[in-house]
Formats: structure tokens, C-alpha cells, sequence
């Protein structure tokens, strides 16, 4: 491979960004507006809890398979094979829109099967960065990545809300529109792969996943890093909360929704721009334990506030302070996985993101039915808390991590 001009970032890479960017768009607006929809046909937080959940069983299911299948084909073209699924299904719940729908259950459904399409994009997508990146450029792409799906974030709940408030099937028509153009853009970038596709058995999937479990359980950065995003964002899921809060709390419609859902990008995309420009050099370990830490701060501060502005800020902040752990994540993960192992161990720590993220999601859901709107985002933020001070004495060797290059592995392990 020739090496690009110092500071240059290949058109290969553009092209994967763009696609990232769009993905994001697509995925972050259409799961603000199901939220908004589900939530105006029942009036209950126990069904944004249920949307999570929908979300995350079918890439729990499809994960071993998912990562086998990743280590052995071309990660860009099942990237975009995924996404042309997932295009396919939001297609569909376009169509679901325009019957004018009285029932949840063919939404929940078609969230369960736009689940089984995350579950292969994550294991293939986020390997990708780094096949087809330099070395030496691998950081900044992390952060350009991040940059890239900020962004997403930030325009597609804004742009969504709008869109319902024209008309509510057409957000989801352009959410597949978005997925179809980043479907092309990575079938017609070069391949950095030569994999072949061989078969695959699902007894195979099973033991390369037992693999990379063990991997991960015998790799202490890994299984703390992992291990802390898992359940410190497990009790921070109040995000999934915000067309509640909007609505009861806030009383603001589809438009005042999309912006505070676009809050999370706003704040996480100024965090990952600077990361971009200066990515962290030193004290990851220390600065992961302290931006978690801030993260929970803010999903309290979210969850006592009743005026807008408040909680748009305090958005904001925890979703920069989660910017700069997810960069961290993003960089240690695939820096501390030999590239043989990394679409299973991506397709694993994709199930532990989805258990804090959808799992998140559901558990507000449930303590808010029980505790209130009030009661389950203050309990997440203390929850949250507790994990870093847990983690910070469980986890010495995460915790005392001053630079990315302490934790790279050799190229391959058996």
C-alpha cells in the first residue's frame, strides 16, 4: 500500500466518512421520530424501554455469526450489504406510516429486523477504519469517524422533526434514501480486503465467538474498557427518555424533540472536532474514568431540570463527555485486538454497546414506569457514578493506561 502524503487523508477514507456520516443521519433521525410516534399512539415510557430492547435482541442473536463472518470476507462489501438491509426496512416503515397506523406491533417488529442489519454493520463497519487506514493516521480517522457521525447525529433528529411535522412517513423515506447512498458510495470505493468469502458454520461462529470472549476476559484494557461503557451507560440511558420528557416535562412537539435529541450531537460533534484536531495523547486511562464520571453528572442535572435550556445544555455536556469516551474506546479496542480477531471481538464489544445502549434504553424505561421520569434519570446518573468509582479500583491497569501505543497487540494471534 503507498503511503499518502503526511496529514492526507486517502479518498478512500473520504468516501468511508461520507458513508458513516450518512449512515448516522439516517439511523439517528429515524429512531427520534419512531420514539416520537410510538410514544404519541401509547402515551407510556415502558414502550420507548420496549423500542431498545427490539433494537438490541436480534444483534445479541446475530453477533457470533456476525464476527466469524466479518473475518473472512470483505468488511466493506458486507458493510454495505448490511446497509442496503436496512434500507430496505426503513423503506418499509415508510410505508407502514402512510396507512395512518393505530398499532405499535409492526413497528416493533421492523425495529427487531433493522436490529439484525446493526448487528452485521457493527462487526464489519467498525473494523473498517482501521484496514483501511495507515497506521500512522489511525487515530486521526477515529476522531474523523467520530466527527463524521456527530454530525449525522446532529442533522438527522433536526432534520427529521421538521420532516414529521410536514408529513410523518416522510422521515422515514429519507432515512432510507440516506441508507441506499451510503450503500453505493462503499461499493464503489477501493477495497483495502482481499478476503475471500469460505463457509461458514454456525458451530464455527460459535467457537470464534467463545475465542473472542476468552480474548477480551484475558485482555485487562479490553475487558475494562468494555466492561465500563457496558454498564456505566446501562444506567445513563436517559436519552432514550427525551419524547417523554419533551412531551411532559418540556412541552415541546417533533420539532423541540429534534433538537434535543440533536443536543447529543452538538455536544459530542464540538468534542470530536477537537479531538480531530488534537486527538489525547496522554493519561487515557485516568481521563476515560473522569469523562464517565462528568457523563453522569449530567444525566442528573438532566434529570431534575424542567427548563428547556437546561436540559439542552446538560445534554450537551454528557454527550461530550461520552464523546471522549467512545474515542478512547474506539482507538483501544481495535489497537489492542490482532487483526485476525477483530471482526469477532468488534461483534462482541457490539453486543455490550447495544446491552448499554437498547439495554439502557429499556431499563429507563422500566424505572420510569416505576420511579417516574424524575426518579429513573437521577438513579441512572448515581448508578453511573458508582461504576467509575467501582471500576477505577477493579481496573488498575485500564486506570494507570497513559498512551494508545502501551496497549497495540502483535498482527495475528491463533
Amino acid at each position: 500500500m503507498s503511503q499518502p502524503t503526511p496529514g492526507r487523508i486517502p479518498l478512500r477514507i473520504q468516501g468511508l466518512l461520507i458513508a458513516f456520516f450518512l449512515s448516522a443521519f439516517a439511523k439517528m433521525g429515524q429512531i427520534t421520530i419512531i420514539g416520537k410516534q410510538v410514544y404519541d399512539l401509547t402515551g407510556r415510557e415502558l414502550d420507548l424501554g420496549l423500542i431498545g430492547l427490539a433494537e438490541f435482541l436480534p444483534a445479541m442473536l446475530v453477533a457470533p455469526l456476525a464476527g466469524a463472518i466479518a473475518d473472512r470476507v470483505d468488511r466493506r462489501q458486507m458493510f454495505a450489504f448490511a446497509l442496503s438491509g436496512e434500507a430496505l426496512v426503513s423503506a418499509l416503515l415508510f410505508w407502514y406510516a402512510t396507512t395512518e397506523p393505530t398499532s405499535i406491533l409492526p413497528i416493533f417488529w421492523l425495529v427487531f429486523l433493522f436490529g439484525l442489519g446493526q448487528g452485521f454493520t457493527a462487526a464489519s463497519g467498525r473494523a473498517l477504519p482501521i484496514d483501511m487506514s495507515p497506521t500512522a493516521l489511525f487515530p486521526r480517522v477515529v476522531a474523523l469517524e467520530h466527527v463524521a457521525f456527530q454530525a449525522g447525529l446532529i442533522v438527522g433528529p433536526v432534520t427529521f422533526g421538521f420532516l414529521f411535522v410536514v408529513a410523518e412517513p416522510l422521515p422515514y423515506l429519507t432515512a432510507a434514501l440516506g441508507l441506499a447512498t451510503a450503500t453505493l458510495i462503499l461499493i464503489v470505493i477501493p477495497s483495502a480486503s482481499v478476503r475471500q468469502l469460505d463457509t461458514v458454520g454456525v458451530r464455527q461462529a460459535v467457537v470464534d465467538a467463545i475465542l473472542g470472549m476468552r480474548f477480551i476476559r484475558r485482555t485487562p484494557v479490553l475487558f475494562g474498557v468494555i466492561s465500563l461503557d457496558l454498564f456505566a451507560v446501562l444506567f445513563g440511558g436517559a436519552v432514550a427518555l427525551l419524547p417523554a420528557i419533551a412531551e411532559d416535562r418540556l412541552g415541546v412537539g417533533a420539532i423541540g424533540l429534534g433538537w434535543l435529541r440533536a443536543a447529543v450531537g452538538i455536544g459530542a460533534g464540538i468534542v470530536a472536532v477537537a479531538l480531530s484536531i488534537r486527538p489525547i495523547q496522554r493519561h487515557i486511562g485516568r481521563t476515560l474514568l473522569s469523562v464517565v464520571a462528568i457523563f453522569g453528572v449530567g444525566t442528573i442535572v438532566l434529570g431534575l431540570s424542567r427548563n428547556y435550556l437546561l436540559a439542552f445544555i446538560a445534554i450537551m455536556v454528557l454527550a461530550g463527555a461520552d464523546a471522549v469516551s467512545m474515542f478512547i474506546r474506539l482507538t483501544i479496542v481495535p489497537l489492542a485486538t490482532p487483526e485476525n480477531m477483530r471482526g469477532r471481538v468488534l461483534a462482541l464489544e457490539n453486543v455490550f454497546i447495544g446491552a448499554s445502549n437498547e439495554l439502557g434504553a429499556f431499563e429507563s424505561g422500566v424505572t420510569a414506569a416505576l420511579l417516574g421520569l424524575t426518579g429513573a434519570i437521577v438513579f441512572g446518573g448515581i448508578g453511573t457514578l458508582a461504576v467509575v468509582a467501582l471500576w477505577s479500583i477493579l481496573f488498575p491497569t485500564l486506570r494507570d493506561v497513559d498512551r494508545f501505543d502501551e496497549v497495540t497487540t502483535s498482527p495475528q494471534v491463533e
